[in-house]
């Protein structure tokens, strides 16, 4: 049914209006001021130039091999690393500068290891597990001893993903759909022990380096590319729906507003062009943009409680290396804008909290297929 599904209900002509309104839709749901971003750790939500389902057709080079990239009944190892660095604070798109001066910067160092194993049902349907790991630490600068760590897994989450067009592999452009599961698997409520000169003081991290959120949410995500003789133009994006309104976990703040973490959407999208480097088949570069962040309020009920919402744009250059059932790609998104927009108690009591952000990010990664 879905090898059939595809060619009953788009015809030639309404496949290229649904790639370019999808894409469309895409640029501007991800890019609008009410798709906002949280500050001192942008999204927990990666999203690769291309998906761990990506045909071999995205890439005009194509693979040595001649094969596809994930035939049917095939499994596929996925495993990316990420690490950012967040200390610039920002109010609205103002960054505060004496922040630095008076080194009262809040330090956040981030890493993130991805696994993810995809399953490919048949040729144009597939099912991906993806178990995060994060290895964390919080300080000011000034007192760069007094660090707070929170590490362990993340919120597991579980997709299932449908190239809308023919087979991915037959074609030069194509729209991939996905729906999924973010389950609460990691640890919301982080408990640490930092050294101050008055003692051992034990506390609750930072939101923004704790593991989990403690909500169960709705994956949404999508991917599109299109050929163009031996560019490929693509887009892709996600967004995760997290219905529940706070999770329980006290803050410690003073205001009793922000006494509670809540529990926010993300999202993060990207889009621009891959080439292919000249007389080199397997290796094909990328640039483009990337957006990524939470918003102020959710698309499903309440935004109560704290968030540092806001959002981060970036100039997005990277690599992809292919060696037959071998894949590593390597990105370095730079950030050209930040933003750190009024959370729900902010409007309400009229006042405009900061957040750190990162100057960039480092992305690495490598698939192989089974």
């Amino acid at each position: 049914m879905l090898r059939l599904l595809g060619p009953r209900l788009f015809g030639r002509q309404s496949g290229r209006l649904l790639f370019a309104a999808l894409s469309a839709l895409a640029l501007v749901f991800c890019s609008g001021q009410n798709a906002q971003a949280q500050g001192c750790v942008a999204s927990r939500q990666g999203v690769c130039v291309t998906g761990p389902h990506t045909p071999d057709a995205m890439w005009d080079s194509g693979s040595s091999s001649g094969e596809s990239w994930l035939s049917p009944r095939r499994w596929q190892l996925s495993v990316d690393y990420r690490y950012f660095h967040s200390h610039r604070h920002f109010v609205g798109t103002e960054e505060q500068h004496e922040r630095a001066a008076q080194r009262t910067e809040v330090n956040n160092k981030t890493h993130i290891l991805n696994v993810a194993g995809t399953y490919e049902v048949n040729s144009r349907f597939n099912l991906t597990l993806s178990v995060p790991i994060f290895f964390s630490e919080r300080f000011v600068q000034r007192t760069p001893d007094q660090v707070s760590h929170a590490n362990g897994i993340g919120d597991i989450s579980v997709v299932g993903r449908m190239w809308l067009l023919r087979n991915p592999n037959e074609s030069r452009q194509n729209v991939s759909v996905g729906f999924g599961m973010k389950l609460p698997t990691g640890r919301s409520g982080v408990i640490d022990t930092v050294n101050t000169p008055q003692g051992p003081v034990t506390r609750v991290v930072d939101q923004s380096i704790q593991p989990g959120d403690g909500g169960y949410g709705m994956v949404m995500d999508f991917q599109a590319y299109k050929a163009i003789k031996r560019t490929t133009l693509y887009a892709s994006g996600l967004y995760l729906l997290n219905p529940r309104n706070t999770n329980g976990v006290l803050t410690g703040r003073s205001r009793p507003s922000e006494a509670v973490m809540s529990v926010a959407d993300q999202y993060v999208y990207r889009a621009g062009a891959i080439l292919p480097f000249p007389k080199v088949s397997s290796l094909v570069w990328s640039l483009g943009i990337r957006g990524e962040g939470v918003p102020s309020t959710d698309l499903i009920g309440k935004s109560d409680g704290f968030r540092r919402p806001g959002y981060i744009t970036s100039v997005d250059p990277g690599l992809i290396f292919t060696r037959g059932k071998d894949r590593w790609y390597v990105n370095v998104p730079v950030a050209v804008r930040r933003n750190r927009t009024r959370s729900v108690p902010d409007i309400r009591e009229n006042r405009h909290g900061d957040a750190a952000f990162a100057d960039y990010t480092i992305m690495v990664g490598y698939s192989r297929r089974f």
